[in-house]
C-alpha cells in the first residue's frame, strides 16, 4: 500500500452555518400545485370514498372515484424488469446492479425499466428491493443490491431516479430488516439501534431523501415484536417526520394483519385488494372513534398525491410513449450484464481466450444452455433469451468448434414436454397438444370459461391471465390427453408450478400438492415405455399473484459426467457453467446451504482432470462455496443472473471484447460458519436476534481479521491500473462543509478497461466500538490503454459519523480518521489521514 499522511485541521468545518433568504424554486411551486389539488379533493370525498381509497381493488389497481375524476393507481412487479407474464425485457438482477458500481448506468436501466412499465399500462413499478444481505444464505439476496448500505443507497438512488424521470412511480421495498425468507410474515427482527440506524435503515434514508420514491413498501417480517406496517417508530417517527417522506406506505402483499393499530401505525394502503382490514372495518373503526378522521385525512392525502404524479386525476399526466423488449432495451441489458460480471479468478492470463489458438471450446454444465434467474415475485418472462451456449457460438461462428454436453443436470430441472408427444382427447391425425379447460374459480367446479387445445404444458402468465375469459387470480384448469414417450427409460415425471397442481399418468397420482406456494417442481422417477400412450391428466389452480404452470420431464442418467470430461480433454479450451437456479433461490425460502447443487462439484472437479485450460463460470445470486476445487481453476467468474441478453454478455466478457469491470457488492465466505449471522439465524420461537449488530459482511471479516475466500469490492480486470497523489483537503463551510479526496488513476496496462475506484474510512480511535472501515464513496472510471485520470470523492460528515444510542443521534468525534482508497476492501493502495477538530451532533435522523 503507497501511504501518504496528510493531517488537516477542521475546527468548525460541520459546525458553522449560513443565513440565506427563503427561495421559492420550480419543485416547491409544483408541490403547491399538487397540494392545493389534493386539498380540493380531499374536501370533496365522503368518509366512505376515503376509506375506500385506503385498499385496493384488485391484485394490482387500487380504487376509482369516478364521480371525482379519481382512476385506480396501477401497480406491476419488478424490480429488474416487468413482471407482467408479457414478453418483458429482462435486465440482469438486483445483485448485478449492485456488482457494476456504475450509478449512471443504472439511472439508464432506470428510465429503461419506466418505459415498459408504461407499456403494460402500469403507474408504479414494484422495486427496487434494497434489502440488506445479512445472511448469504437469504432467498432474495438475488433481487437485492449489497450487504454495504453506503453501495446499495447510491445504486438505489439512480435507480428511484431513473424510473421516475420518466413519469413511473417505484415502491421502495422492503422496510425493513427484511433479510431473510424464512417465517418471513412471522419472524421478529431484535436489534440493536446502532445495527438499526447503522446498517438497516441508511440506504432507505439516503434513498427516500434525494430521489423522494413515490411508495414504500412495509416489509412483511416484525421488528422488535411490532410488524413493519403497524411499525409507530418504523413508520411515523423515523420514515414520516423524520425523513420527511411524503409517499404512501403500501402493504406487501397479504402483509397487513389489523385495522386500527395498522392504522394508527402508519399504514396508508393495504394490498391486494379488495381489502380485508382497510374497508368495512376500518370504517367502523373510525365511526367508533379508534381511528381520527384525520388520521385517514393523512392516508388519502399521500395516495392522492400519488394518483396525481401519475396522471391518474382527471386532468393531470401528459401523454407518455412507453416501449417494451426494444433493441435498445435489450442492448441496455447486455450492457449491464457486462458491467457487472466480475473476474475472481485469472492465473496466468488463461483469460481472455485467444481466437487464434483456440480451435475448438468445450461447454459443459447445467446452466451453459439454460436461461436462469431467481425465483418469485420478480419473475420476467423475456423473448428470445440468450443462453451462454447460444452467445459463445454466435461469437464463434464457424472459427471455433463449439461442443456441447450438460455433464450433470439440475435438480428438479424439467425439461418440457415436446408438444409431438402429446396428443388431444380424439385428437385428429397429426394434431399435438392437450385439451385444456379453464375455470373462474380455483376448484375446477362449474362450466369452464374456456376450451381449447394448448400445443405444450409450459406457461409463465406472470401477473397476467391465460386468456381474456380466464380471471387474472383465482382460477383453475385442467388438461388432458396421451403422452407418448420416444424412447424406453426411466423418467422424472412431474410439473412446476405456483400455485397448486396434481398429476395422474394412467389414473394414477403422480404428483399431489394442491396447496398455495411459490415457485416449486414436484416430480417423480418412472420407467417409461416408447410408443405407449399413456393417459395423462394434470390440473392446476391459481390464487393470487405470479401464476405459471408446467408439465415436464427429465431422462435419468442421460447426462454423463464422464463423457462431459472426456470432450473437455479433447478440445482446446473448457467452459463449466455451474450455479444456481430459481430452485434453490427465490421468495418464499432461503437456501439450505452454500453448497453446489448435486453432481456439479464432481462435474468441475473432473473437467478440471480433464484439461488444466479450464474456466468455471458461475451464474447465481449468493455466495457460493468452492474449497473443493478452487486451487485448481486457474480462471474463475461471477457471471451472476444476468439476465435476457446474458449469454452475448458472458461470451464477450470470455473472449475479451469487454474488459470485465464488476466488483463484488458482497463478501465471499470459505465456509458458511464464517458468516457473521452464523449463529443467530434462522432463529427460533418467531425471533431472530441480529447478535452480530453494526458488523455485517466485510465490516465483520475486516474487523475480527477472518479471511474470506473473495473480498467485498473485488474483482480483477484484463488490465492494471496504477493510483497515486492523493490528497485530502476540506471544503466549505457549515451544512455544504465536505472533504474533498482525490486521486490519480493511470491504466498501466495494454487494454482499455474500468476501474472502481473504493474509498474507506477508518476512525482511528472511537468513544464506541466501530468497523475496522466502511465504504463511503466510489467511483467507476474507464480508461484507454496509458490514460490517467483525476478521481475526485466527496466526504460530508456523514461519511465521519456513528450513531450515538445515548445521544439518540449520529456524532462525528474529534480526531484522526484515515482515508483509505483502492481496489477492494482487502486490495488498499492509497493510505492518508484527516483531522477532524470538534465534536459534531446531530439528534434524530
Amino acid at each position: 500500500m503507497r501511504i501518504m499522511r496528510t493531517v488537516l485541521c477542521a475546527a468548525a468545518l460541520f459546525v458553522s452555518g449560513m443565513n440565506i433568504d427563503a427561495v421559492t424554486t420550480e419543485s416547491d411551486q409544483s408541490d403547491m400545485d399538487i397540494n392545493e389539488r389534493v386539498a380540493h379533493l380531499l374536501s370533496k370525498l365522503t368518509l366512505e370514498e376515503k376509506v375506500g381509497l385506503v385498499s385496493g381493488q384488485s391484485h394490482g389497481e387500487t380504487k376509482a372515484v369516478s364521480r371525482l375524476g379519481i382512476r385506480d393507481l396501477r401497480v406491476i412487479d419488478g424490480p429488474h424488469g416487468v413482471g407482467w407474464g408479457k414478453k418483458a425485457t429482462s435486465f440482469p438482477t438486483g445483485v448485478s446492479m449492485g456488482s457494476c458500481w456504475n450509478p449512471e448506468l443504472m439511472e439508464e436501466v432506470g428510465r429503461a425499466l419506466a418505459r415498459e412499465t408504461r407499456a403494460f399500462e402500469r403507474d408504479v413499478l414494484l422495486g427496487p428491493c434494497v434489502n440488506i444481505h445479512r445472511t448469504p444464505l437469504g432467498g432474495r439476496n438475488f433481487e437485492s443490491f449489497s450487504e454495504d448500505p453506503y453501495l446499495t443507497g447510491r445504486i438505489g438512488v439512480a435507480y428511484v431516479r431513473g424510473v421516475q424521470s420518466e413519469g413511473i412511480g417505484t415502491s421502495l421495498k422492503h422496510y425493513a430488516c427484511n433479510n431473510q425468507e424464512w417465517e418471513r410474515t412471522t419472524i421478529s427482527v431484535e436489534l440493536d439501534e446502532r445495527a438499526l440506524r447503522e446498517i438497516y435503515l441508511p440506504h432507505f434514508k439516503m434513498i427516500v431523501e434525494e430521489a423522494q420514491p413515490w411508495t414504500v413498501m412495509g416489509a412483511y417480517n416484525r421488528v422488535r415484536g411490532t410488524y413493519c406496517c403497524a411499525n409507530d417508530y418504523l413508520v411515523n417517527q423515523v420514515l414520516k417526520k423524520e425523513w420527511g417522506f411524503k409517499g404512501v406506505l403500501v402493504s406487501d402483499w397479504g402483509a397487513t394483519h389489523g385495522t386500527a393499530d395498522f392504522a394508527l401505525g402508519g399504514l396508508d394502503l393495504e394490498m391486494p385488494g379488495p381489502g380485508r382490514y382497510f374497508s368495512d372495518d376500518l370504517l367502523q373503526a373510525v365511526r367508533k372513534g379508534e381511528v381520527d378522521e384525520t388520521v385517514i385525512d393523512d392516508k388519502v392525502r399521500r395516495i392522492l398525491r400519488v394518483l396525481y404524479l401519475a396522471g391518474r386525476l382527471e386532468g393531470t399526466g401528459a401523454a407518455r410513449q412507453g416501449a417494451a423488449n426494444t433493441p435498445e432495451h435489450r442492448a441496455l441489458a447486455q450492457r449491464l450484464a457486462e458491467d457487472a460480471i466480475v473476474l475472481l479468478k485469472n492465473e496466468g492470463g488463461v483469460l481472455p481466450l485467444d481466437r487464434k489458438k483456440i480451435k475448438s471450446l468445450a461447454v459443459i454444465g447445467p446452466n451453459a444452455d439454460a436461461h436462469r434467474a431467481g425465483g418469485g415475485s420478480s419473475n420476467v418472462n423475456p423473448e428470445s433469451p440468450v443462453t451462454p451456449l447460444q452467445g459463445l457460438r454466435r461469437l464463434c461462428g464457424d472459427e471455433i468448434e463449439v461442443r456441447f454436453a450438460m455433464g450433470c443436470a439440475m435438480p428438479q430441472d424439467l425439461i418440457p414436454i415436446p408438444s409431438t408427444l402429446l396428443t388431444p382427447p380424439d385428437g385428429q391425425p397429426g394434431e399435438h397438444g392437450l385439451r385444456a379447460v379453464y375455470f373462474n374459480n380455483m376448484n375446477l367446479e362449474g362450466e369452464p370459461v374456456l376450451t381449447r387445445v394448448d400445443a405444450q404444458l409450459d406457461f409463465n402468465w406472470g401477473d397476467g391471465s391465460p386468456a381474456p375469459e380466464v380471471p387474472r387470480d383465482q382460477f383453475s384448469a385442467r388438461w388432458t390427453g396421451t403422452f407418448t414417450p420416444d424412447k424406453s427409460g426411466r423418467y422424472a415425471l412431474g410439473m412446476t408450478t405456483d400455485d397448486g397442481c396434481r398429476l395422474f399418468l394412467d389414473g394414477r397420482p403422480i404428483v399431489d400438492s394442491w396447496i398455495d406456494q411459490a415457485g416449486i417442481t414436484r416430480s417423480q422417477v418412472l420407467e417409461l415405455e416408447a410408443g405407449h400412450a399413456y393417459d395423462i391428466r394434470a390440473e392446476y389452480f391459481e390464487n393470487s399473484g405470479g401464476a405459471s404452470a408446467r408439465l415436464g420431464w427429465l431422462p435419468e442418467g442421460d447426462q454423463s459426467i464422464r463423457s462431459a470430461a472426456e470432450m473437455a480433454a479433447k478440445s482446446d479450451a473448457a467452459i463449466v457453467f455451474a450455479g444456481l437456479s430459481w430452485q434453490f433461490e427465490g421468495e418464499g425460502a432461503d437456501r439450505a446451504n452454500l453448497a453446489l447443487p448435486d453432481g456439479q462439484v464432481e462435474l468441475i472437479r473432473e473437467v478440471l482432470e480433464a484439461n488444466p485450460n479450464t474456466i468455471i463460470v458461475l451464474i447465481n445470486g449468493t455466495p457460493l462455496v468452492m474449497n473443493e476445487w478452487i486451487e485448481k481453476a486457474r480462471a474463475v467468474v461471477e457471471a451472476w443472473y444476468p439476465g435476457q441478453e446474458g449469454g452475448h454478455a458472458i461470451a464477450r466478457i470470455l473472449f475479451g471484447d469487454v474488459n470485465p469491470s464488476g466488483k463484488l457488492p458482497v463478501s465471499f465466505p470459505k465456509r458458511l460458519e464464517d458468516n457473521p449471522s452464523y449463529a443467530n439465524y434462522p432463529g427460533r420461537d418467531d425471533q431472530v436476534h441480529y447478535l452480530e449488530s453494526i458488523y455485517v459482511g466485510y465490516r465483520y471479516y475486516d474487523t475480527k481479521q477472518v479471511e474470506p475466500l473473495f473480498p467485498f469490492g473485488h474483482g480483477l480486470s484484463y488490465t492494471t491500473f496504477e493510483y497515486g497523489a492523493l490528497k485530502i483537503a476540506p471544503e466549505g463551510r457549515g451544512p455544504d462543509a465536505c472533504v474533498m479526496v482525490t486521486a490519480e488513476l493511470e491504466n498501466t496496462g495494454g487494454r482499455a478497461g474500468a476501474e472502481v475506484v473504493q474509498l474507506y474510512v477508518r476512525d482511528v480511535e472511537s468513544r464506541l466500538e466501530r468497523p475496522l472501515k466502511e465504504l463511503k464513496g466510489f467511483q467507476k472510471i474507464q480508461l484507454e490503454p496509458g490514460e490517467k485520470k483525476t478521481v475526485s470523492l466527496k466526504l460530508k460528515k456523514d461519511a465521519f459519523s456513528y450513531y450515538d444510542p445515548d445521544r439518540k443521534g449520529w456524532v462525528a468525534e474529534p480526531g484522526d480518521f484515515e482515508i483509505l482508497l483502492g481496489s477492494s476492501s482487502r486490495d488498499l493502495r492509497l493510505k492518508g489521514k484527516f483531522s477532524l477538530g470538534s465534536p459534531v451532533a446531530a439528534k434524530g435522523n
